[in-house]
């Protein structure tokens, strides 16, 4: 049965009215959403979860912490047919990442550490190489410590088997043998063994385990009942089950040892009301200074000067949505995703949680949409067909498809740090994905924009279709012909 057809939903509506604000103290609060709205949410969202092949999904929708909308669609758990409602907890993913960068900042308000203090203060046995990293290296991604969290270190043979417990203590001498990959703050790269460290760090410091801390700091004085660290011992009320979508088929989420879900990376538990109070807490100055949320607030600077690609700050995200500010992060672990997309200047803040791998769900796009729904000047385009003025390029990627349909070895048609990805596993995986749509399908333009990271350059969207089968396919070349990018996605009906 298709889970449009067998939607659940379960609703808390907060329709109060506005908040009186003093006169130039912040922008107003969004008035409580109308029927219309509601209706439109609702029907994108049971649209999302049958063309995503979402399980179940929870949206928060608030205006500076006061609820607009906690909603849950779809199951909770498959195999019990639980409904989703606004109580059922979801993994953080990522998301959990922004609560350790602001226990560092809790402590570097009290004196305890500081920003610019080596990580070998803290790790006196670590190799040299580690003395130039900073605390802020670690917060901002930008370490060039090597990811431990990649399939090869992960997997059976690999120095973090996924399967195994560990100590921190043994975490963090497993990531002291790891290679660095560039100097500190010469580039920017998303590491997952940066916020393993300075969970490592809080315990140094406080001599409690950072899920503790962030409890005893963050969650309990807010009244984040239902977020914690994960367990699958312990009893959890309102736990949902998270799925990971494998030919077609849902399947119970892979264990992992009870140490990969203690990390400080991400392996929290929460829900859509907790997070309410969250967002409430960083539009004042009740957990941090204002300085200190101005500093997460910040894309962090290279060593060169120039802010790094990523547009990071210290566990957000830092750009525009339509011209608008948006601070936001996304996460995935475990057949969970979510996302919390926060619009300051609007005083609004949306979060999705899923429980399905993020190989086949995109929170960020269905938050992103709500906001539009809930703010129409946010609303992302929609990809519909084109004019295509350059009919060379679908051409040139039409040859590209059939080398991939044919099994063929074409990294000599593409730039050096595209062919590097391209190993031969990746493009047996990519000729699998592609069988059901080519040879035999059509190429439809839907968007031709420039590269936002590489000036000059022209990326093109376009959407495969064969029979009811479709996905969408960046793709674009040098100046010189080379093949750039070749990205397929699921597809979709709105822009990112």
């Amino acid at each position: 049965m298709r889970l449009a057809a067998s939607l659940l939903l379960a609703a808390i509506t907060v329709a109060s009215p506005h908040r009186v604000l003093a006169q130039g103290a912040a922008p107003s609060p969004i008035a409580p959403l109308s029927a219309e709205q509601l209706q439109s949410i609702d029907s994108f969202v049971a649209a999302e979860l049958a063309h995503q092949h979402i399980p179940g999904l929870a949206v928060g929708i608030y205006s500076r912490g006061t609820i607009l909308l906690a909603r849950g669609y779809g199951q909770a758990n498959i195999e019990l047919s639980v409904p989703v409602k606004p109580e059922t907890i979801f993994q953080s993913g990522s998301v959990g990442k922004q609560f350790v960068s602001a226990a560092i900042m809790m402590l570097v308000e009290e004196g305890k550490l500081s920003l610019d203090d080596s990580i070998t203060r803290y790790f006196p046995q670590a190799p040299p190489t580690w003395k130039p990293i900073r605390i802020k290296n670690l917060l901002s991604h930008t370490s060039g410590l090597a990811e431990y969290e990649s399939d090869e270190r992960t997997g059976p043979k690999g120095p973090f088997y996924l399967r195994l417990d560990y100590t921190e203590a043994q975490l963090v001498t497993k990531i002291e043998a790891l290679p660095i990959e560039f100097r500190p703050g010469e580039k920017w790269d998303y590491r997952n063994t940066n916020y393993v460290l300075l969970g490592a760090i809080i315990r140094k410091i406080t001599g409690k385990p950072y899920a503790e801390f962030l409890d005893e700091r963050i969650f309990k004085p807010l009244g984040m009942t239902s977020t914690r660290l994960i367990s699958e011992r312990d009893i959890i009320p309102n736990r949902a089950a998270g799925y990971e979508l494998k030919d077609g088929q849902l399947k119970n989420q892979e264990w992992v040892s009870p140490a990969f879900n203690s990390t400080a990376d991400g392996a929290l538990y929460f829900n859509v009301l907790d997070l309410a109070k969250w967002d409430e807490a960083l539009y004042g100055t009740r957990l941090l200074q204002q300085s200190s949320l101005d500093r997460i607030w910040t894309v962090y600077p290279l060593n060169n000067g120039k802010p790094n690609p990523g547009d990071y700050g210290f566990a957000w995200e830092i750009g525009k949505q339509n011209g608008h500010k948006i601070i936001h992060h996304d996460g995935a672990w475990q057949g969970f995703t979510c996302d919390i997309s926060r619009y300051p200047d609007d005083s609004l803040s949306v979060v999705v949680l899923t429980n399905l791998d993020s190989g086949h769900s995109d929170p960020s796009l269905i938050s992103h949409v709500i906001a539009g729904l809930v703010l129409p000047p946010l609303l992302p385009a929609k990809l519909t067909a084109i004019s295509d003025t350059e009919p060379s390029i679908a051409a040139t990627l039409a040859k590209v498809l059939d080398n991939i349909s044919a099994g063929d070895d074409f990294r000599s048609q593409t730039t050096p740090a595209l062919a590097a990805l391209l190993t031969a596993e990746s493009r047996k995986m990519a000729q699998h994905s592609l069988a059901p749509l080519w040879p035999g399908g059509t190429l439809t333009l839907v968007k031709r924009a420039p590269d936002p990271d590489t000036p000059g350059q022209i990326v093109s969207t376009f959407r495969l279709t064969k029979g009811p089968q479709t996905r969408l396919i960046s793709f674009s070349l040098t100046h010189d012909g080379k093949i750039a990018e070749l990205e397929s996605s699921p597809d979709r009906d709105y822009d990112e």
